[in-house]
């Protein structure tokens, strides 16, 4: 049995198509269930999720609620009431191609991976303007790793890191390392959120396996007011805050500098000299990308410099308890 959990939010007709596409998978009937859990929606969300669990001729849909706000205590509700040995992400403004779930399946039977990351193309809300470079796509949670099938180990292919918008983990992970981190999530007033970043390192600090397969698409709706200058900006600033405190706890493997990895001392002296000398009209998108690194290293420096507490936070998550309302993640003390 696979389970797909979607976690979602006021988002009503985008969360249709998802869940439509989703039901239409081409996967055997009675081996995928679709689980959607609602975290607080005021827009009708339950109503049209209960509509399309009426429709016959799909596969399974469920519907949970979860009133404690926040995307990570709806996935980990959904982790909790989940049935499948393997559990697939995704969320509510993303159209899984048909085959999406199969490719997942195949590529973790094949490869014996403890999870999988999918292929995602962006569905722009509006079309990206010229300073906009793929450099930048991580932003907009439209990473795109290639053609190629691809091992994820500690160091190999780190930097293909699963995503909530195409993921998928065994359960024998996730009642082991636990689920996501309701305090990484998007804090009020900021665009923090580092959940997805701190299960994957914990994922490999753990010594597990993963694997990008290319086969398994979906299509990430990227909106109109995503495509400004200052949420790039603002965003790349607090993910690297993030990162810092994150990364206090899981420590990579390098020499480091006045508490900083020395490598990004290197790389920053060079974006900021790379953005000085692309000059002109025709260089704006690497301008502005090597603009967007260094304010991503500037949010570092401050999580470095002033993010113990972040890091203190981070103590082992208990693992989620199966057939409970949700799953129990430990609270800072």
């Amino acid at each position: 049995m696979i389970s797909v959990i979607v976690a979602t939010h006021n988002r009503r007709a985008l969360l249709e198509r998802t869940v439509s596409a989703l039901a239409a998978q081409e996967h055997p009937r009675g081996d995928l269930e679709i689980l959607v859990v609602d975290n607080a929606s005021t827009d009708g969300t339950a109503e049209a999720v209960e509509a399309l669990v009426r429709q016959a001729g799909g596969h399974a849909i469920r519907l949970l609620r979860e009133a404690r706000p926040g995307k990570s205590f709806a996935v980990n509700a959904g982790v909790s009431a989940a049935a499948g040995h393997l559990l697939a992400f995704t969320d509510d403004d993303v159209l899984p191609s048909p085959r999406w779930v199969a490719a997942i399946a195949k590529a973790m039977a094949e490869s014996g991976a403890d999870f999988c990351a999918g292929r995602i193309r962006p569905l722009w809300g509006a079309p990206p303007p010229a300073w906009l470079s793929p450099a930048l796509h991580g932003v907009l949670a439209i990473p795109d790793n290639g053609p190629e099938r691809l091992p994820i180990r500690r160091g190999l292919n780190e930097h293909v890191m699963p995503i909530g918008a195409n993921m998928a983990v065994r359960r024998e992970v996730l009642d082991r390392l636990g689920g996501w981190r309701p305090e990484l999530g998007k804090l009020r007033h900021t665009l923090r959120s580092g959940e997805d970043h701190e299960f994957f390192l914990r994922m490999l600090h753990a010594g597990l396996r993963g694997v990008y397969e290319p086969e398994a698409v979906v299509a990430h709706l990227v909106p109109a007011d995503r495509l400004r200058r200052g949420y790039f900006l603002r965003w790349l600033h607090d993910n690297g805050l993030v990162v810092a405190g994150i990364e206090r706890a899981y420590p990579p493997r390098v020499v480091s500098l006045l508490g900083v990895p020395r490598y990004l001392w290197r790389e920053a002296a060079s974006d900021a000299l790379r953005m000085v000398a692309a000059w002109g009209p025709d260089r704006a998108a690497e301008r502005f990308a090597r603009a967007n690194r260094l304010a991503w290293f500037a949010g570092y420096l401050r999580g470095a410099w002033s993010g113990a507490a972040l890091a203190a936070a981070l103590r082992p998550a208990a693992p989620p308890v199966r057939g409970t309302r949700t799953a129990r993640v430990q609270e800072p003390r």
